[in-house]
């Protein structure tokens, strides 16, 4: 029997830990059925979680399938939903409804340059990338990573920067709006650092997610740098609702985020980005 996309299945939290201020990370193991439908997950695919008595919100899945059986998700605390999830535990039980939507053609990147952009929780569906890349290192090109975040006590992952800058041809750099006494890296916004590295072009990908104004201008800024448009990527998570392209709440033109996306390349929705903010 086909599985009812609007029923969730059920994954108990193995782990939660905080990840930054009021962003936490959650693990899930699956059970049942739920187990086999995320076996093969990709990444820039989605789920939603459900608070039981809260309701559910979309997340990006944040690792691969390829490093362990749980899948992680970050969630930041915003709203009703999101503030529920904050006050569970390990063993507690959530639902996972998913996975949900496309995800990024990682063997189309083979033998390319990445460029990951990540600002702020925008970040979380980026690392199944990085994670990817680090794990299949000889598949692909030189990775840049510019990563940014309003503070440093913002940044997500921070536990993995060294990890990521041990890795051949692999690059990282820092940037945050308002820095503490501790912040030694750079200061501004992304976009700002994107024009300091200044990596080159040539058989380039880039992958952007962040803020809806943060994508807006890091892609306006990538194409006049000349990355070609149809190799500039975004993963577009914002104003999703039911995840089936039939609320209509998440359309950009005749595109609808959840089911055509939520990964997308310039050419597919660059004058739409506009109506996104």
């Amino acid at each position: 029997m086909n599985h009812n996309p609007m029923k969730p299945y059920l994954g108990k939290l193995v782990e939660v830990r905080d990840l930054a201020t009021e962003i936490k990370l959650f693990r899930v193991e699956m059970s049942n059925g739920g187990s086999e439908a995320f076996r093969t997950f990709q990444p820039g695919q989605f789920a939603f979680i459900s608070s039981f008595g809260q309701g559910e919100a979309p997340f990006g899945i944040a690792n691969i399938a390829e490093r362990g059986p749980g899948l992680d998700f970050a969630v930041a605390r915003l709203g009703s939903v999101t503030s529920g999830l904050h006050e569970l535990g390990e063993g507690d039980t959530v639902g996972v409804r998913g996975p949900l939507g496309n995800g990024f053609p990682m063997d189309k990147f083979k033998g390319k340059n990445l460029v990951v952009l990540g600002g702020g929780i925008g970040g979380a569906p980026l690392r199944p990338v990085i994670q990817h890349v680090l794990d299949h290192r000889s598949d692909y090109g030189a990775l840049t990573i510019i990563w940014a975040a309003r503070r440093p006590d913002l940044l997500v992952f921070t536990e993995e920067y060294d990890e990521w800058r041990a890795a051949p041809d692999t690059s990282l750099h820092l940037t945050v709006d308002t820095p503490d006494e501790k912040w030694d890296h750079n200061v501004g916004l992304i976009t700002q650092l994107l024009e300091k590295v200044a990596p080159a072009t040539e058989n380039a990908v880039t992958i952007t997610c962040g803020p809806p104004v943060m994508i807006f201008h890091t892609t306006r800024l990538l194409e006049k740098m000349g990355f070609l448009p149809a190799w500039n990527y975004v993963t577009l998570e914002a104003r999703m609702h039911c995840g089936l392209g039939k609320c209509g709440r998440c359309n950009l033109g005749e595109k609808y985020v959840c089911v055509d996306g939520p990964v997308f390349n310039m050419v597919e929705v660059g004058s739409l980005l506009e109506t996104f903010l």
